[in-house]
This record gives C-alpha cells, structure tokens and sequence, in this order.
C-alpha cells in the first residue's frame, strides 16, 4: 500500500532491565511500535534486574493483532501510519546481556531476522529451529555457555557474520564450511584444540579471530581462504605456520603472539602485509628472504624471543614504522637500520648490545638512529667517496644526487635493475630539493608504481613526477617542506595512497577531488585550519588521517558525501564542537577525536572507542 506514511522500522532490544511480565503488557502502544533502551554515559549498577525468559508475544510480533485490524475509518484517518499493512516485519533482534538460559523453538516465526544478537547470557545451547531464519546475516552468541551448534545453523544461506568467542567449543563443526558466504568469523577465548578440514572452503572470509584456544597447527587449506586480510591467533599452541602462506595475498595483519612458534616462513606472496606480531615465541631468527617480501610491513613485533641477529637486510622493509626487537639476545644493531625513513619506533630494551653506549639506547629511538646514521656515513668515508659502504651486501646510505656522464640517470639513484625488480622508487634521508626529470622518465620505462621520497628538503611535487601519471598508486612525500601541491596532482588516474603528513600544506587544489582511486590520505602535522573542499569529493576514499593540524570545526554535510569513509583521524586539533548528527554517519567504524577542546563527549566517552562515540551523538541529535 503507497502513501504518505513510511513504513515502521521495527528494531526490538531488550537489555538489561526487567521485561513486562505479561503479553497485555507488551502489546502496549510503545511496545506495538519498538522497545529501545538507551543507556546512559555511566552503566547501571550490576544490581539491575534481568530477564531469563522472554514473554510469548514476542515471536508473533510480525502478526497484526485484533484491535489493529478491527480499526474504524475514524482510527485510520488519524493514525494511519500505525495500522498493521504499514508495519515492516522485525529484522533485528537484540536479547544480549540478560539471563537468558534458552531459547524457544518459536524463534523460527521471526523468518525475517537479518541480525540476532544473544551475547552475555546463559544459553547452553541453541534451538535447531534458527536454522529456519534463511535471512539471517548476523548472529552474535559471544559470552554464553555453548558448546556447540545445531547443525541447521550451518544451512544458513546469507549468514556472514559469526561471534562465538567467550564460550566453552572445544572444536569448529567441519560442517562450518557450508557457510558460503560467511565473512567474519570470531571464535576467540574457547578452548578449541584443531580447525576442522574444509575450513579453506571458506572462500569469502576476511577476519579470523581465533585467539585464546588450544591450536597447535593449522590446517593446510587454510590458505585457501585467499579473501584473508586479518588472523588473529594469539595465545595459542601453534609450534608454526604453513610453508606456503604466501597464497594469502591480502593478508594484512596478523597476531602471533604467546605461542611455541620456532621460525618464520619467508610470507613470499604477502604483499600486502602490514602489521606482522609474533612476541613471546621462541623464534631465533630472521628470515633475510621475508624482509625483502614484505615491502608494505610497516609494524614488526618480535619482542620476547630467541633471536640474537638482525639481519642488514631489515633496510629492504622500507614501510617499516614500529620495529620491537625488546627482550632478545641481540648484540649488535646493523647501522643499515638507519635507512629506514619511516622509523619511529625502535625498542630494544633488554638486549645485551654492546655496540652502542647504554646512554644512548636511553634515549629513545631519533637518538639511536643519529648514531647508527653517523656511523654509516663514517663507514663510506672510510671506503672512498665513490664507494657506497655496504653491510652483507646491503647499501647502508640512501640513494644519492649527482649527475654521471652515462645521461641514463644520476649517481647513486635506483639503477634499471633495482627499479624494475621493486616496482618503487624510493630515495630517502638525503636532504633532496628537486629531482632531476630523468629519475622519472627512467622510472616510468621500467614500470615503477611506488614514488617514496619522505625525509627530504622538498618545496613541492616534483615537475618531472607528472611522467608517471597513468601508472603511479602510491606517493609518499612525508617529512618535507611541501607548503603547496600544483594543480597536475588531478592527473594521477590510479593513484590508491598518499602520504603528505609532516609538511607545512594549509590548502589542497580544487582539482584534489577528482582523484577517485583514492583510498588512504595523510596530511597529519601540517597547517590545516579547515579540511579542503576537494576532499569531500572523494568518493572512494576510506581512511583520512589529519590529526595534528588546526582544523576548527567539523563539515559533516561534506563528510556525508564520502560513503566509503570508514577512518577518520582528527586528533589533536582546534575543534570546539561535534555536531551530534555526526553520529549518523555509521560507515565511520574509527573515529579519533582525542586532543580538541570540545567539552561534548567527555573524554570518558572518546576512550570507550568509536561505537560508544557514535552511540553517544546519535542520543543527542534533536528530534
């Protein structure tokens, strides 16, 4: 039926308080309509009642009752959009954190369901008849007492999302593998001892969340879940990994911590991977073939191993932001670390190193570096001024400037060989004020992506930069003194990440927004006073870091307009106020707000993370 009224969104929550007692109760108008609790900043008291049984009238709600279909024309006129044909059925149910114990077999009438949220409860187990809600997209059983599933939950067509973590499964039922479309799956903190075979039949799953069991080898098909961005398998048994985990290739991050792993796999094939933990293992070395396989990693947690050498060839993970090495047996700290351009975080406490003064290694990371710098630069001296110092055939300085009579490129510059073999284009720590047109141009022939020249005396893009437009995906000019980006920027048809972080930018072209392959943008640390308007148009965007800038006030029309949007970093800058419909952008799942002088929400609200934020706002938002 088409008219004025929209069609009722049926949302029904009950948690943490005490349900009517009656179905007469229940079919009160507010109950007919939805029953919300909104909880306040401070949670209740553990003294809250809750409920362990749930009233009948519940699972024939999508029933039009006698009163609604008995209305006269004098009723409907008035209130038309509360008559039983412009109802909508119910398709999220949330029963979490009461007392429940079980649940009766006339879930199965609620066939609408898309989303059932049952966590911290009692069930012990669950009705088979769930297998009957075909629709169902999300089921969340985390917190309870299970021990296993019915087996009709694994006949579920569109099922996608899975939480059994905090329950008592001592396996995964290998008919786990029937769910097809199943793309998050979060057993964490059971006590399962091994993965089921098929597991790989997985082929849509992109987080496993396995932490806190008993594991103590993975299947070989797992690496047949090729769709694979983040593994978490920390506090396990695991004693390794499979050889081939290369086949992973969007593997992004993964957890390892506090198992019995003995070596790494050399991760050939992962590309992609960022954040890479394995403290508290038993490792003793690193493999020199991984470093040169992961040119994307940009967290390295080794902490509270074996390991008593740090290969030269750590130099090769270029991305690399966070190395910690602590609680090992090293001794010497290859001066090769101090080509990391991105390096802002070096910790190893706990080493015996004997190489460099106590004093120093006190002071932190930038002083670390200096020395090792410093040494590097007194190793090449020491080797000629035509000789680059090297460490196990490893370049220990950074590409260098200076012209040769070849004409081909200028001394010291990425040969042919090198670009070709990485694909980047990286020239570091040199105090670079231009870049000579023909770097670029050689650079283009050989098919190079990557443009990385952070760390420099840079003013803005390089002229020559505009060769690689039809093929460049990723520019990284942080650490410079970039104050204005040209207009040509609006040919870079593929570019997906740029790093301007660290520059003294306060505006961006006009042209900014026509960059539509744009997933990830940092300006942090520069001059912003306002987010540029270019920047709204960017409509694949989905991280925008511009934290550490003087940015006033929130545009949220404009950041409406960014769909995709899903992280959004404003730490410590000049806003006084957050609008509170902010809060209906639910494509934001980060938000980071910390640092602004806004009173509104209080800091004990920003620390609880983003949902609690968005939860908040969404409260205040005038109706």
């Amino acid at each position: 039926m088409c008219g004025p009224y929209p069609r009722r969104r049926r949302y029904y929550q009950i948690r943490e308080f005490q349900m009517a007692s009656s179905a007469d109760e229940l079919e009160s108008e507010d109950a007919e309509d939805e029953l919300e609790l909104e909880l306040d900043d401070d949670p209740p008291p553990s003294s809250e009642p809750r409920t362990d049984s749930l009233p009948g009238r519940l699972y024939d709600i999508n029933d039009a009752d006698e009163d609604s279909k008995a209305a006269n024309l004098e009723k409907l006129t008035m209130k038309e959009e509360d008559a039983w044909w412009n109802q909508v059925p119910l398709n999220n149910l949330d029963l979490s954190s009461n007392a429940l114990t079980h649940l009766s077999s006339k879930i199965e009438n609620l066939a609408s369901l898309t989303v059932l949220t049952l966590h911290d409860n009692a069930l012990v187990e669950l009705p088979p008849e769930i297998g009957k809600l075909e629709k169902l997209m999300r089921l969340n059983v985390s917190h309870n007492k299970l021990s296993h599933l019915p087996r009709e939950i694994y006949s579920l067509p569109d099922l996608r999302h899975l939480n059994i973590s905090y329950n008592e499964f001592k396996e995964l039922d290998p008919d786990i593998s029937d769910l097809h479309m199943l793309e998050f799956l979060d057993g964490g903190h059971n006590n399962i001892q091994s993965l089921p075979g098929g597991i790989g039949f997985l082929v849509r799953l992109t987080t496993l969340l396995l932490p806190y069991n008993h594991i103590k080898e993975l299947p070989p098909d797992l690496v047949n879940m090729r769709s694979l961005q983040k593994i978490e398998l920390e506090q396990n048994d695991l004693i390794g990994l499979p050889d081939d985990m290369g086949l992973l290739r969007k593997l992004e991050c993964l957890y390892l911590q506090h198992n019995d792993i003995l070596e790494l796999p050399d991760f050939e094939g992962n590309e992609s991977l960022n954040e890479l933990h394995a403290s508290n293992n038993f490792i003793k070395t690193i493999p020199k073939s991984m470093c040169s396989n992961l040119p994307h990693l940009k967290i390295l947690d080794l902490r509270d191993n074996k390991i008593t050498e740090l290969p030269d060839e750590l130099c090769l993970l270029r991305n690399l932001t966070r190395l910690d090495v602590s609680n090992n047996s090293i001794s010497v700290l290859p001066v090769t670390l101090s080509s990391l351009a991105h390096l802002i975080s070096l910790q190893v406490d706990g080493n015996p190193i004997k190489t460099i003064r106590r004093d120093i290694l006190q002071c932190g990371t930038t002083r670390i570096l200096k020395t090792l710098h410093e040494r590097a630069m007194a190793n090449k001296e020491e080797g000629g001024s035509d000789a680059a110092s090297t460490s196990g055939g490893i370049s220990v300085t950074r590409l260098r400037g200076g012209h040769t009579d070849t004409g081909d490129i200028p001394e010291n510059f990425p040969d042919r060989y090198k670009l070709r073999h990485t694909r980047t284009l990286a020239v570091n720590l040199e105090q670079l004020t231009e870049v000579p047109e023909q770097v670029f141009q050689l650079a283009k022939e050989e098919g190079v992506h990557v443009v990385d020249f952070a760390r420099n005396q840079l003013s803005t893009l390089p002229n020559g930069l505009q060769h690689m437009r039809e093929q460049l995906t990723e520019l990284v000019l942080s650490n410079n003194l970039i104050g204005h980006v040209p207009q040509f920027i609006s040919q870079f048809t593929r570019i997906s990440y740029m790093n301007l972080s660290n520059n003294l930018l306060n505006d961006l072209p006009k042209e900014f927004g026509v960059l539509v392959t744009l997933r990830e943008l940092n300006v942090a640390n520069n001059r912003f006073q306002f987010i540029p308007n270019g920047i709204y148009e960017l409509q694949g965007l989905e991280i925008f870091i511009a934290s550490e800038n003087h940015i006033k006030q929130l545009n949220v029309s404009g950041l409406q307009c960014m769909p995709r949007l899903t992280t959004l970093d404003l730490r410590n800058n000049d806003i006084d106020n957050v609008p509170p419909i902010l809060g209906n952008l639910t494509n934001i799942t980060h938000l980071e707000l910390v640092g602004n002088p806004f009173r509104q929400p209080r800091h004990q609200i920003l620390m609880k993370g983003t949902e609690a934020i968005m939860s908040y706002l969404r409260d205040r938002i005038p109706t």
